[in-house]
C-alpha cells in the first residue's frame, strides 16, 4: 500500500470500529431498557403462594421496581450520550458534507455579490447620466 492509502484505510478501519461501537452502546442501552421494563411489569403481579408476608413481599417489589427505574433512567440517559456523541462525531469528522455546505454557501454569497454590483453599477451609470445632465444645464443658464 502507498503511504497515502495506508492512512486512508487505517481511517477507515476507524471509523468502522466507533460506528460498531455505537452500534454495541445502542443496542445494549435498548435491551436493558426492555429488560427492566419487563421486569418491573412481572413485578406487578401478585404472587399468592409466597414464604414472606404480604408487607414484605411489597417493599422488597416496590424497592426493585426503584431500581430497575433507576436502570431505565441510566440507559435512556446512556442513549442521550450516545445521540450527543454521534453528533458530534458528525460535525468534527464529515468534512465532505461540511466543506460541501461551505461551498454552496459561498456560491450562493458570490451570487448575491454580483447581483448587488451590477445594481450598484446601474445605480452608479444612473446618477452619472443626471449628474451630466445637471451639469449641461447649469453651464448653459444664463444665471450661473
Amino acid at each position: 500500500m502507498s503511504q497515502v492509502q495506508q492512512p486512508k484505510a487505517a481511517s477507515a478501519q476507524s471509523k468502522e470500529a466507533i460506528l460498531k461501537f455505537y452500534l454495541k452502546r445502542l443496542k445494549d442501552d435498548i435491551k436493558s431498557i426492555i429488560d427492566n421494563y419487563v421486569e418491573i411489569i412481572k413485578l406487578a403481579k401478585v404472587e399468592e403462594d409466597s414464604q414472606i408476608s404480604r408487607l414484605t413481599q411489597a417493599e422488597q417489589d416496590q424497592y426493585e421496581m426503584q431500581v430497575r427505574a433507576s436502570n431505565i433512567v441510566r440507559a435512556c440517559e446512556s442513549l442521550l450520550k450516545l445521540v450527543s456523541d454521534i453528533k458530534q462525531y458528525i460535525l468534527l469528522n464529515d468534512f465532505v458534507s461540511v466543506n460541501e455546505v461551505i461551498h454552496h454557501t459561498r456560491m450562493s454569497y458570490t451570487q448575491k455579490q454580483q447581483i448587488h454590483d451590477h445594481a450598484l453599477i446601474a445605480i452608479r451609470n444612473e446618477i452619472a447620466d443626471e449628474l451630466y445632465d445637471l451639469e449641461e444645464e447649469y453651464y448653459s443658464s444664463h444665471y450661473r
